[in-house]
C-alpha cells in the first residue's frame, strides 16, 4: 500500500510549489489526495492575491490537477467533520479528508493547526512541504531530480533554468529541499 498524503490548500497556493507537488505525485512514489473543498480554498486564495488570473484559467488548472493525479479527489468525509476538534475549525475538513482517504500525513505549512496530540492517535502526521520533499529526496533521489528537471524544462512563460526554478522554490520556503538537491547535484547556492 502506497504512502498517502493530503495536500492542504496552503501548499498548493504558490505556483512553483504546487507544480512540483503535483509532478511529484505523478511519480507514484506516494499517493497525493485532496478534496474539492481544499481546492476551493486554494483557488479563492489565488484569486485574492492574483486578480489578474481569470476564473476560466484557474478552472483549467484545477481540471489539469485532477486529471494528472489519479484518484486524487477525496469524497465522503463530511460526516466526520463535526467529530473533529482542531485549533482552527476551518481545518477540520482537511483532517476529515485525511482520515477518509487513509492518509498517513497532511502536507501543510500550518503545522500548529494540526497538533500532534490530535492527529498522531489517528496515525497521521502533519508535515511541512519542505520536510516532506526532503524525505522524498532521501527515498527516491532520482525521481525527485528528474521531476525538477522536467518542471524546469516545461516552464515557458517565462522560461527558467533549473537554478532559477530552485531559486523560486526556495522563495516558497523549500529551503532544505533546495539545499539537499544542490548537494545531490554537487553544487553550492
Amino acid at each position: 500500500m502506497a504512502f498517502t498524503v493530503i495536500y492542504d490548500a496552503c501548499v498548493l497556493f504558490p505556483a512553483a510549489q504546487r507544480d512540483l507537488l503535483i509532478r511529484l505525485a505523478m511519480t507514484d512514489v506516494f499517493h497525493a489526495r485532496w478534496s474539492d473543498r481544499i481546492l476551493d480554498e486554494c483557488f479563492r486564495a489565488i484569486i485574492a492575491h492574483r486578480p489578474d488570473l481569470t476564473s476560466e484559467r484557474l478552472a483549467r488548472t484545477r481540471e489539469l490537477m485532477n486529471a494528472a493525479v489519479r484518484d486524487a479527489r477525496v469524497t465522503g468525509y463530511d460526516g466526520l467533520i463535526d467529530g473533529i476538534k482542531l485549533p482552527d475549525p476551518d481545518d477540520q475538513h482537511v483532517l476529515a479528508a485525511a482520515i477518509r482517504s487513509g492518509a498517513q500525513a497532511i502536507i501543510t505549512a500550518n503545522l500548529r493547526d494540526f497538533p500532534s496530540r490530535v492527529v498522531a492517535p489517528l496515525g497521521i502526521e502533519a508535515l511541512h512541504p519542505d520536510h516532506f520533499i526532503v524525505d522524498l529526496v532521501d527515498l527516491a533521489p532520482g525521481a525527485v531530480l528528474q521531476t525538477l528537471n522536467e518542471q524546469a524544462a516545461a516552464l515557458r512563460n517565462p522560461p527558467r533554468t533549473l537554478g532559477e526554478l530552485l531559486d523560486a522554490l526556495e522563495r516558497c520556503g523549500l529551503v532544505q529541499t533546495v539545499a539537499e538537491v544542490m548537494r545531490l547535484l554537487g553544487r553550492r547556492l
